[in-house]
C-alpha cells in the first residue's frame, strides 16, 4: 500500500493534476542532476583548480631559488597584528651569501622566538628580494580537492534550492485549484436539503 502511494503522481487517475506531472518529473531530473551532475561538477572544479595551482607552483619554482641563510637576531616573541604571516611565525632580519661571494639581507617569516644564528632556508626571486616558498604537491592537492569539494556543495545546494522552489510553486499551484474546485462544489453543499 505505501509504494503505490508513493507513485501516484506518475499513473493516471482522477486526482492527479498538471503541476502534480510537472513536479513529479522536476524531482526525477533533478535526482539524476543529483546522482551525476553533482560529482561531475567536483570533478570538473577540482581538475581545473589542480591545473592552476599546478601551473602557478611551476612558475614559483621557475621564477624563485632557494638559498640557506642566518638568523641575525633573535626573533621576537608573537605579536598579534591584523596582517597575519601565518601561526607562529614573525618576520625577522636574515643574511644569506650570495653566488658571487657578496653577502644579501632581507626580511623573512621565521618561528618566534627563534635564536640568532639559526639556519634557514629562504626563497629569493631573480632581484634576490625574499619570496614566499612555492606551492608543493600537498598544497597542490589540498586546493583541487578544497575546490572540488566547494564544488559540489554548491552544485547540491543550488539543485536543492530548485527543488524546494518547485515544490513550493506547485503546492501554490494545488491549493489554488482546491480553492476553485471547492468554489464550484460549495454552493451545491449549502443548499439546502429537502
Amino acid at each position: 500500500m505505501r509504494t503505490r502511494q508513493r507513485w501516484w503522481r506518475w499513473r493516471r487517475n482522477p486526482l492527479r493534476r498538471r503541476c502534480d506531472v510537472i513536479e513529479a518529473w522536476t524531482a526525477l531530473a533533478l535526482g539524476i542532476a543529483l546522482l551525476l551532475g553533482v560529482p561531475a561538477a567536483g570533478c570538473a572544479a577540482g581538475v581545473a583548480a589542480y591545473g592552476a595551482a599546478h601551473s602557478t607552483a611551476v612558475a614559483q619554482r621557475a621564477t624563485s631559488r632557494p638559498v640557506d641563510a642566518v638568523l641575525v637576531r633573535d626573533a621576537p616573541p608573537t605579536v598579534p597584528t591584523t596582517g597575519g604571516g601565518g601561526a607562529g611565525t614573525v618576520p625577522a632580519a636574515v643574511r644569506w651569501t650570495r653566488a658571487d661571494g657578496t653577502t644579501g639581507t632581507g626580511i623573512a617569516k621565521v618561528r618566534t622566538e627563534a635564536p640568532a644564528g639559526q639556519h634557514l632556508r629562504v626563497w629569493l626571486d631573480a632581484h634576490d628580494r625574499v619570496v614566499a616558498k612555492p606551492l608543493d604537491d600537498g598544497q597542490v592537492w589540498l586546493s583541487a580537492v578544497s575546490w572540488a569539494a566547494i564544488a559540489a556543495l554548491a552544485a547540491t545546494g543550488t539543485l536543492l534550492t530548485v527543488r524546494y522552489g518547485v515544490r513550493r510553486c506547485a503546492q501554490r499551484h494545488r491549493m489554488a485549484e482546491w480553492e476553485l474546485a471547492w468554489a464550484r462544489t460549495e454552493p451545491e453543499w449549502r443548499r439546502p436539503r429537502t
